[in-house]
């Protein structure tokens, strides 16, 4: 009797959680699906030149994007996490790798790319550093991928990835 009671007031309880939503899919607004361009099972070339493959997956309700790339060979793995922040307007994604890299970008849809930047960071010789990451769709399907750094955030910007990303065959 006692394991029922705790049960119906779990239950009971469970129904007045704070910030539970009834909307039938919080995260279709047309903001949330500004980055769906990204979603699918990708190779990225750099030069005609295989640099990995790349998966990209809606999830939790369609409320993230989350992004699980390896390098061509196998041995760079990385993962992100990106989601449109209604309340600040802003898209964010959290990226975190296999050589303990991780990086932290914000920012939005403009004039048909997904931009996003740092704040400073440093280096690895603890140089203040700052990374600006642009996706473009392009009208064949594929996207292109260009992260660049800038040690001031504002000019001298150094391409470190120039990717095409094209949808793997087996995709419709």
């Amino acid at each position: 009797m006692k394991n029922l009671i705790l049960c119906i007031a779990f239950v009971g309880s469970s129904c007045l959680l704070p910030g539970q939503n009834n909307t039938p899919c919080p995260c279709c607004t047309e903001q949330h699906r500004q980055f769906d361009f990204w979603l699918g099972d990708w190779e990225a070339f750099v030069n005609d030149k295989l640099a990995g493959t790349n998966v990209i997956v809606l999830m939790q309700d369609s409320c993230i994007i989350q992004e699980n790339w390896i390098s061509a060979g196998g041995q760079f793995t990385g993962t992100s996490y990106n989601f449109y922040d209604a309340k600040q307007d802003q898209w964010h994604q959290t990226w975190v790798d296999n050589q303990g890299g991780n990086l932290q970008l914000n920012g939005g849809f403009e004039n048909g790319s997904m931009i996003m930047s740092s704040e400073v960071t440093t280096d690895q010789n603890g140089d203040p550093i700052y990374h600006r990451v642009t996706w473009t769709p392009n009208p064949d399907t594929t996207v292109r991928q260009h992260w660049e750094s800038s040690p001031d955030g504002k000019d001298n910007w150094t391409t470190l990835f120039d990717g095409l990303y094209e949808k793997k065959a087996d995709q419709d």
